[in-house]
């Protein structure tokens, strides 16, 4: 008979705990254990819940004697999730998704999986697979290589597994699955850990890869213990509106890639649009001139994007004036306002300054900078910036027009959309190229005005 007995888990980091206290030692947060029932089954008749063993034992080699076999990628038929993942799929990883309910996290991977090339297994813990069908019956109504398994105990599913052989497996979510090693409800900590544990040892001996819908907290962080994040390859992290049509899909982990790529879709009917063209989301088709916005270019890994920059600045009707951005870092924004007032002569301390980054994106490039006081200035002012003129410049304390990094990648994208000119620092070095668009480069905050405003 197996031994049972309780142990208290730490929700923050994972850390176990003989006894409860009110401060987890690990981490040092409070009132964050928890306990669980957990059951230690007898060495003796526990087995394996992966497909196969491993035929080898592991053993120590010279980093020199190692041979590395460039692993072919799976495509998923989908360059958004391509571009974030760095390429495609790596045979045996393990990627978690998460993203609050109702985003889209189901729709996206049922989407990729009725269209993969690949024979798929979708996992559901969460939906019948009569719901399941008239789902997929909007997004695709042909799908070829595409099984659905409803089930929750982690032992059934890997004898599915060992009958059906996938190559891809897909879990709709972890926290509905449970093992029959654990004796704690399913969603605990402990069966997280445990059901993990058992499909990482699955995709690392048998070289499939499988991928994890994970709930969020009501911060926006991953449910369940924090080192379920360290055990994954991949972190992907699934945002948006729910009463707006747009996503966008962000790594905040990644092995096997860069963590900067983002993947912008569309919520439609049938299903998630790729939306390969980003600026045609961020900038609005508004042709009236209105004051107050700015378009900057900036970049979000290896894809240049071109954002629309809205201000709003009036007078302060309270004594303290507010202050209130959206999509960009509030201290960098009072940053630009002290340096307006200090080196520009710009009288700002008893405004209010309301600041908007559109496309529902937060960007933390300084190459922005130049568009938020070029924005700030124009409803200052209340006089328009032109349509065609796009800026990408840092802005120093001393009042300095900074130059900023793959400048000539910014203004190739401009250049592309149909601006006619870009405004960039002095001190930027470029090739000799013979750009269509007008590069008009100034060196501190009054060139900026005197070229805009007259």
């Amino acid at each position: 008979m197996a031994k049972i007995k309780t142990t208290f888990y730490c929700q923050n980091c994972g850390t176990q705990h003989s006894k409860w206290q009110g401060q987890c030692s690990a981490c040092k947060e409070w009132n964050t254990l928890v306990e669980e029932v957990i059951q230690t089954p007898d060495k003796k008749g526990w087995k394996s819940p992966t497909v196969r063993e491993a035929k080898r034992v592991s053993k120590p080699l010279k980093i020199a004697e190692i041979e590395v076999s460039l692993e072919t990628r799976l495509d998923t038929n989908n360059a958004e999730l391509n571009r974030v993942l760095g390429g495609g799929i790596v045979p045996g990883s393990l990627i978690l998704l998460g993203g609050e309910p109702g985003i889209g996290k189901s729709t996206l991977l049922l989407q990729i999986s009725l269209h993969l090339s690949h024979k798929t297994l979708y996992v559901s813990g969460e939906e019948s697979q009569q719901q399941i069908k008239m789902r997929a019956s909007r997004i695709n109504s042909n799908p070829a290589n595409c099984y659905i398994l409803t089930e929750t105990k982690t032992q059934n599913i890997f004898k599915q597994i060992e009958a059906l052989k996938p190559e891809i497996v897909i879990v709709d979510s972890i926290q509905t699955l449970h093992s029959d090693y654990i004796e704690s409800s399913p969603g605990s900590i402990s069966q997280v850990r445990e059901c993990t544990a058992e499909l990482i040892k699955f995709a690392k001996e048998t070289g499939v890869p499988v991928i994890l819908i994970g709930h969020i907290t009501k911060e926006g962080s991953i449910a369940g213990p924090k080192v379920l994040e360290h055990m994954v390859d991949t972190v992907l992290q699934f945002e948006g509106d729910r009463n707006h049509v747009y996503r966008i899909l962000r790594a905040n982990k990644n092995r096997f890639g860069s963590t900067h790529e983002l993947g912008i879709y569309e919520m439609l009917g049938s299903g998630l649009r790729e939306v390969s063209n980003p600026s045609e989301i961020l900038i609005s088709k508004n042709d009236e001139g209105l004051s107050g916005t700015a378009i900057s270019s900036t970049l979000e890994g290896a894809r240049p994007l071109m954002i629309e920059i809205q201000a709003l600045v009036s007078s302060a009707v309270y004594g303290t004036p507010q202050r209130s951005t959206t999509g960009y870092n509030a201290k960098r924004l009072n940053m630009l306002l002290a340096v307006l007032e200090k080196r520009a002569g710009f009288r700002l301390g008893a405004k209010d300054v309301f600041l908007n980054v559109t496309g529902g994106i937060s960007v933390d490039d300084p190459a922005i900078d130049l568009a938020v006081i070029a924005a700030i200035l124009s409803s200052n002012e209340d006089i328009a910036i032109s349509k065609d003129i796009c800026f990408a410049a840092e802005i120093g304390l001393a009042g300095e027009i900074r130059p900023v990094t793959r400048a000539e990648q910014r203004i190739t994208e401009a250049e592309k959309l149909g601006f006619s000119t870009i405004m960039i620092s002095s001190q930027t070095k470029l090739p000799k190229s013979n750009y269509m668009i007008k590069i008009q480069k100034v060196a501190k905050i009054e060139d900026v005005v005197s070229f805009l405003f007259g």
